[in-house]
Order: structure tokens, then sequence, then C-alpha cells
């Protein structure tokens, strides 16, 4: 498939021992930043348009500084912020580098809370002043605040106007800054709280600034803020003065995993992840609740607070199928669960005839629902040699070595070769080079005899289809080519993460829009047109339909999936081309604990997902398809 741009990835670390501790046991003080920046390149995947860390020194002087961030853009941003904190210590003498008292007092990044951040744009905005971690400054050290996300808000504009109400000028209308704002506020509150109750006990001078800051409650300023996010999130934040912060939305649709020992906190966007870096098991890694923060404030203490309630439970199918990493115990199962049941709809397209069959995927993220797919064929296979066996007819020798010969013929057909450079911009230059970024391994197919049978994770927009792997199989002459996706057809747009926004960019829409106007119904464009700016009046937070669905629904999902197969299949095709997806059933039973499904369904858990489809629809009709008004 062709790559989407979806969900960031967040690390954070806290560290519970002075950086002596650590020095004498593993041998360097910068154990927390090694640890950091291997959490940073194992979720690599989950961002490489920017990455940033913040590191929170403990204990400096005034006058010193203790906040310390690094931002970079591009695909190599982790190295080069890494490489640019390193290059910081690269003229201390080895004397003093390896002296852990003199790190904590005098070295940049020499602190004990950490946290990191990869980057996916989900807004389109670019440029570093969209790069997490962001800081908001302020001479009080428990009032100066870093924070960073894996989430988009739905209601961006409301919780804009929340803030702005009460006096706030944020500079950015975007969501990161209007929350770095909103949680500031309300950082700003508690220390004003804290402050009124240290001088009733009639604290002043530096005393006053202690008492706050080892009471800082970081629960009592999510409280108030939490209750207007509408979306997914992992938000995860540390102030100047040492408290650390996590929180998961209340339906659980970004994922997080934390651990704890006596000497480390850690957090991170994917199990695996925290399994591999710290060599632990995977039951030692504890997923954070929906709608539950995990709260480490100066003194390391560690709590897990319950901010908001949680919701029903909505956990993203979608990280599953595709973003999160196949190595994770349950997601390299269920992955195997979404091959494994499409055996009976293969078995259709193929009219049972497994012997003139060839069976591939399309690199690299479908290998592993490839297995399943065979696994599933094999069991099928051991069914029909056992039928036959058991048929009560005296077999050959010859016979009997037949059916123990009958075998799934697997082959690796697609190789992924290129990747296009970005300034070959000229429509029919980049389709062309497009037809070349996989490869094929010739010889694999019986031209004319064998059908071809390719896996895929998931088709969304159908570009790489069209323009490269279709026209690619085709090459080697199969009598039929089935393509496979391991989810169902994605119909709708995410907008708790993913960059995929316009009703257009849905090969599936488009087929259901080609039906209407082939069948003369265009009259339900425009009655759903209509719905839609009727409920755009309704307010943000109120619960609404979602219009699309009534645009698919006059229509089967074989009939769209035959629609998808003329849209997307090259003229000069010469096999017969048919698509077969995952059915909504077999998602929930290959994936039972993450019903998040609003992809395929369009049953968006939060009611910011439904008002925002319906935006995307009237974008649809009133900018890509303007006669239906």
């Amino acid at each position: 498939m062709e790559p989407l741009k979806h969900e960031c990835g967040v690390a954070m670390i806290r560290l519970r021992k002075p950086l002596s501790y650590y020095q004498e046991k593993y041998g360097t003080w910068m154990y927390g930043l090694n640890k950091l920046y291997l959490l940073m390149e194992k979720q690599h995947n989950r961002g490489q348009e920017g990455a940033g860390l913040a590191v929170v020194k403990l204990g400096t002087q005034p006058g010193e500084e203790y906040l310390f961030r690094e931002r970079a853009e591009g695909t190599g941003a982790i190295q080069e912020i890494f490489d640019t904190v390193h290059s910081t210590l690269g003229a201390v003498p080895r004397e003093q580098l390896t002296d852990p008292i003199y790190a904590e007092e005098r070295l940049p990044y020499a602190g004990n809370c950490m946290m990191g951040h990869l980057r996916y744009s989900t807004t389109g905005k670019s440029g570093l002043t969209f790069v997490h971690p962001m800081i908001r400054r302020n001479n009080w050290r428990a009032k100066c605040l870093t924070i960073c996300g894996n989430f988009n808000l739905t209601n961006v504009s409301q919780i804009f106007d929340a803030i702005t109400s009460v006096g706030q000028h944020p500079r950015h209308v975007s969501d990161m800054h209007i929350l770095l704002e909103q949680i500031g506020h309300r950082l700003d509150r508690e220390v004003e709280r804290l402050f009124v109750q240290s001088r009733t006990f009639g604290l002043e001078g530096m005393d006053i600034t202690h008492y706050i800051e080892e009471r800082i409650d970081m629960a009592n300023v999510l409280r108030q803020c939490a209750p207007l996010w509408d979306g997914g999130f992992v938000m995860c934040g540390q102030t100047g003065s040492g408290e650390s912060y996590a929180m998961r939305d209340p339906w659980g649709i970004r994922p997080a995993f934390y651990y704890i020992d006596e000497e480390i906190v850690v957090l991170a966007s994917e199990r695996p992840v925290i399994q591999t870096v710290m060599n632990i098991a995977s039951e030692q890694v504890q997923e954070l609740l929906p709608g539950q923060a995990l709260l480490v404030n100066r003194q390391a203490e560690v709590r897990l607070e319950q901010i908001v309630p949680p919701r029903q439970q909505q956990a993203c199918s979608f990280e599953r199928i595709y973003f999160s990493r196949g190595s994770d115990k349950d997601i390299y199962q269920e992955r195997k669960a979404l091959g494994r049941l499409l055996t009976p709809a293969i078995l259709r397209a193929l009219d049972g005839d497994l012997e003139h069959a060839v069976f591939s995927f399309i690199p690299n993220t479908a290998e592993v629902a490839y297995y399943g797919m065979l696994e599933g064929l094999n069991a099928h296979l051991n069914e029909e040699k056992l039928r036959l066996l058991q048929s009560g007819r005296q077999l050959s020798t010859e016979e009997l070595r037949q059916i123990l010969a009958l075998s799934i013929r697997s082959e690796k057909v697609a190789i992924k070769d290129i990747k296009l450079r970005t300034f070959i911009s000229e429509g029919k230059s980049r389709n062309e080079l497009a037809a070349h970024v996989y490869d094929i391994t010739y010889g694999t197919v019986r031209p004319g005899l064998d059908s071809l049978v390719v896996i895929d994770d998931s088709i969304v927009r159908g570009t790489t289809l069209r323009q490269s792997i279709i026209g690619i199989l085709d090459r080697l002459s199969p009598r039929k080519i089935v393509i496979v996706s391991s989810c169902p057809q994605v119909r709708y747009p995410d907008y708790y993460g993913i960059d995929m926004s316009k009703m257009k960019e849905f090969i599936a829409f488009r087929a259901a829009i080609a039906l209407i106007k082939e069948r003369g119904m265009e009259a339900l464009i425009e009655q759903q047109y209509q719905r839609a700016l009727e409920l755009r009046q309704r307010p943000e937070t109120e619960e609404v339909e979602n219009v699309v669905k009534t645009i698919y629904a006059p229509f089967s999902p074989e009939e769209i999936s035959a629609k998808m197969v003329e849209l997307l299949r090259p003229e000069d095709t010469r096999a017969e081309v048919e698509l077969i997806f995952q059915s909504l059933e077999g998602l929930h039973e290959a994936i039972p604990h993450h019903h998040g499904d609003w992809y395929f369904s369009g049953d968006y858990p939060t009611p910011g997902g439904s008002h925002l489809v319906n935006k995307a629809f009237i974008d649809y009709v009133e900018q890509d398809h303007p006669q239906h008004l």
C-alpha cells in the first residue's frame, strides 16, 4: 500500500536515582539519554518528518539553565538531535565528563526527567515551530512547561474559544500550541493555589518556592483541561521543577505502555519497544488505561490517577493492522489471524483451484498477514487431503504420492525496489517512474495457467495499485490477479491521528460515487449535502449522524470492490483482476480487544469525528463536484 502519514511516537523517562548511581552501576551517567535514544530509534516507524527531545535538570541554581531542548526536521532527525547533544559534551575533559556530580551541576542534558517525540504531521503544517516538544517559559520553574504528544484533537476551535475567552492570546492556531497555553494556564493556577497555601503557614522567600515545587500536582491541572479534549491522544509533559506526566484519551484510541522499577520509569507508544530497550518480558510492561494518567513528582514518586472517566473502549484497530511494530506478541498473532480468516473468500475467488495458484504479498508490512493466509490455506488443503484419503477407495501408491504432494505454492513475487525522488513533480514522468517502485520475480507464475494471489495490509487511495502493482504483476501473464486486503474497505477519514482527511482520497468512496452516477442516483448526493449543512449548525460536542454512511448504503461491499477494480485496472491489463477485502466481522474476530473501526464502519467514537466527516463531505461536494450543488 502507499505509506500513510500517521500517529506520532512518544517516549518518556524518569530516572529515580541520582546520576552517580547510574555511573557506578552502568558505567555512565548518560544511562537515561541512551535509553531515550533507543526508545526513539525503535519507534522510528511512527514518525519521519521530525523529532525532538527535552531534558529537565533538578537542583540547578538561579541563573543556570534547567530545561534543555533539541529539535530537527527530516528522516534523520533522531540522529541529528542526539549528535547535537553529544557535540555539546565533546569539549569536556574526560575526567569531568565521567564525573556525575560535575555533570549534574554543570553539563547540559544531564537531567533526571526526559522525553522524546517522533513527528508525522497530521495537519499539513511543517517547520520547527510545529515539532515537539514545545516549551512555555516562565521565571518560576514550577510554571515552566514542556509538552509533546501523539494526538489529533477534533475540537481545536472549541478549546481555542475557551482559552481566549479568559484573555489568553495564543501565537499559533495549532492544536499543540493551544494545548500548551491551556495546560500552562491551569499550571499557573496550581502554582498560585500552592503559593496562597504556603503563605497561610507563614512561609517566606525560598521556603515558598520549595513548598510549591514539592507539592505541584499535575493531576489537578489535567482534570481542569482534559474534559474539553475530543479526540485520540497520549499527552506527555514535564514542568521545570520536575513533575512528569503522561495521559491517555478516555476512549483508549491512541496507545501507551509503561514500565516501572526502583531505578527508572519508562513510557512509550509501543510495548515491544520497552521490552527490547529494557530487556524485560512482555508481562512486565503495563498498558496505560483509557482516561488514566501516569504521574511522577519531583521526588520521583509514581502514581496512577483516573483523570476522566473511561468511555466505551475504542482502541485503534489500524494500529494493529499497520502502524505498530509487528514484533509485539499480540499484534503478530492478530495480523496472522487477519490473513488466515480470508481463506474462504480466497478459495471462492479461485473456484477452489489451489493447484493453479501462486501466493505472495506486497512488501513489507503485509508479510505477517501473508503467513496467516498460508496457514489458513494449508489447513484447508490438509482437510482436502484427509477427505481424499478417507474416501474409502483403494488408492495406488502413485495416487497417494500425488495427494501428499499437494501443497500451497508461495513465492516472493513483488520486491520493493526504489523510493521515488520528490523533485520529479511532473505528472506523466512521475507516474511512469511509479510503475517501477516494485520489481517482480520472473518465472514464478506459469503464463496463462496460474492465478496470482497477492495480499496487502490495506488499500486506501489505490494509487500504488493503479500506477504500479497491477501492471507489474500482469507482466508475469497470470490468468487472474487477486489482490487481497487484510483489512476491510477503508471508507472514512480518521481525524484521530492519520493524515487522510479528504473524501476524494478514498478509492472506496470514489467507487461509491461512480456507482451512484451509473445508476442515476445523483439526488442522494444533494440530499446528504443538505443534511450535512443542517448538522453543521449543531455544537461540536453534540452527537450527530455520519451523512457519508448513506452514500455507501445502497451498495454491497462486493459491488464497491468490483467498481474499485474498474477504476484501478490499467487499460492494457490482460489478466482478470479481483479485489477481496476483510469483513468487519473478520476484523473484530482477529483483533478482539481493539474495537476502533471508524475507518471502515464510519462509527466515530467521539462527536468530533462525525462533525469532521460531514465537513469533509461538504468540502468534497463544493470543491470537487460543484455540479451537485
